[in-house]
């Protein structure tokens, strides 16, 4: 039965799926990739698997020594890096294994499962950073900072088991799923039956489609209260002080009287936060297509490359679980610093590194608002 395709059911739906003969039509119908796509794949893909891996469980273990990075923001951080992790343990190799055989030899019950985990970890990290995002408008555009560890830590309970009820009916089989050869791993494939439809529409909501709008909203009034706090600022130069000017969400100004404003780490953490926003959107709103037109569409599943652009699609979705932690050690400071004092603690060949040695941070000094000041 691995080779046999199964039927969709209905959603919920308790009947046994109908197996569909094989054919020598349906074989041609999924022919798989040629072995040079096959090597490309298989190299990219055990590559983002590492890196996704390493570098995640670098920023897993960085949140949890420190106590100085446990703030608000780098524990709903640490939780993504912890999906984003655990898709790499649970699903990258199985994914790597197929696309090297083009045949999924790990059984039905594990397809269905492996389906569950990937939509459980896809989603929860979307709904981290929809918080992270109205967390970042809330300080910026209403000037609320209410999100402390403990918050942040129940919202964290919270989305894991939101995210465990939309994703568990895929494990217990309904909607019943493709098994490959189609794909790469366990997708949707084409049904006629509402309810089936009806899941995919409400998984793609959850997942994409309401967390996208949400922050594509946020990050416009971030980004339009910005703009109107840089004219006032500049329209009345004399007036600024510094406590005024970092709640004001700027990252500095160069003044004629040598002013130099450095805001606060929440507010810095806008652009990095719209940096991971655009790679989430970039590696997911493809498969998100993706994944409604082959629900339903009949002549977009069955077409001979679909196994190949279901790979080119899969291929992009995990490269964003191997961006998140590169673009953390690109953007925040302090990440950054933790993961060179890290690295040779746990990766005993590497070299100790000039910049893991601690240095005492000289203070710099700046003009406020017409006065000297020296800060840190």
């Amino acid at each position: 039965m691995e080779g046999v395709p199964m039927a969709n059911t209905s959603l919920g739906s308790g009947s046994a799926p109908q197996p569909v003969a094989p054919t020598g039509k349906s074989s041609a119908m999924a022919p798989g990739l040629g072995l040079p796509l096959q090597v490309f794949f298989s190299l990219v893909m055990a590559t983002i698997l590492l890196v996704a891996l390493a570098g995640n469980v670098v920023v897993c273990l960085m949140v949890y020594q420190r106590s100085a990075m446990r703030s608000a923001i780098n524990i709903l951080l640490a939780n993504l890096a912890f999906a984003d992790m655990m898709l790499a343990i649970l699903n990258m190799p199985f994914a790597l294994v197929t696309v090297m055989t083009t045949t999924w030899i790990f059984g039905n019950t594990f397809c269905r499962v492996s389906a569950m985990l990937f939509w459980l970890f896809v989603i929860e990290g979307g709904a981290i950073l929809l918080i992270i995002s109205i967390d970042r408008f809330l300080i910026i555009v209403q000037k609320q900072d209410k999100l402390s560890p403990q918050r942040a830590k129940l919202l964290i309970v919270i989305t894991w088991v939101l995210s465990s009820v939309f994703s568990s009916p895929l494990a217990v089989g309904s909607p019943r799923l493709q098994i490959p050869p189609r794909a790469p791993q366990c997708v949707f494939g084409y049904s006629a039956d509402p309810g089936y439809h009806a899941y995919v529409l409400i998984l793609m909501l959850v997942f994409f489609f309401i967390p996208f709008l949400v922050m594509l909203f946020t990050f416009m009034g971030i980004l339009n209260t910005i703009r109107h706090n840089a004219i006032r600022i500049h329209s009345h130069p004399d007036s600024m002080c510094l406590s005024q000017a970092s709640k004001l969400g700027l990252l500095s100004l160069q003044k004629p009287f040598q002013m130099n404003i450095d805001m606060s780490f929440k507010t810095r953490a806008f652009t990095t936060i719209l940096i991971l926003f655009s790679v989430f959107t970039v590696c997911w709103a493809p498969f998100t297509a993706y994944s409604l037109v082959t629900t339903f569409s009949f002549g977009f599943y069955h077409k001979d490359s679909f196994f190949q652009i279901s790979t080119w699609l899969l291929w992009l979705c995990y490269l964003k679980s191997a961006l998140n932690p590169l673009i953390y050690y690109w953007r925040i400071k302090k990440f950054r610093d933790a993961c060179l004092d890290l690295m040779p603690k746990y990766f005993k060949f590497l070299p100790q590194l000039p910049g893991n040695t601690k240095r005492r941070i000289q203070p710099s000094a700046v003009y406020i608002c017409g006065e000297h000041r020296s800060v840190v």
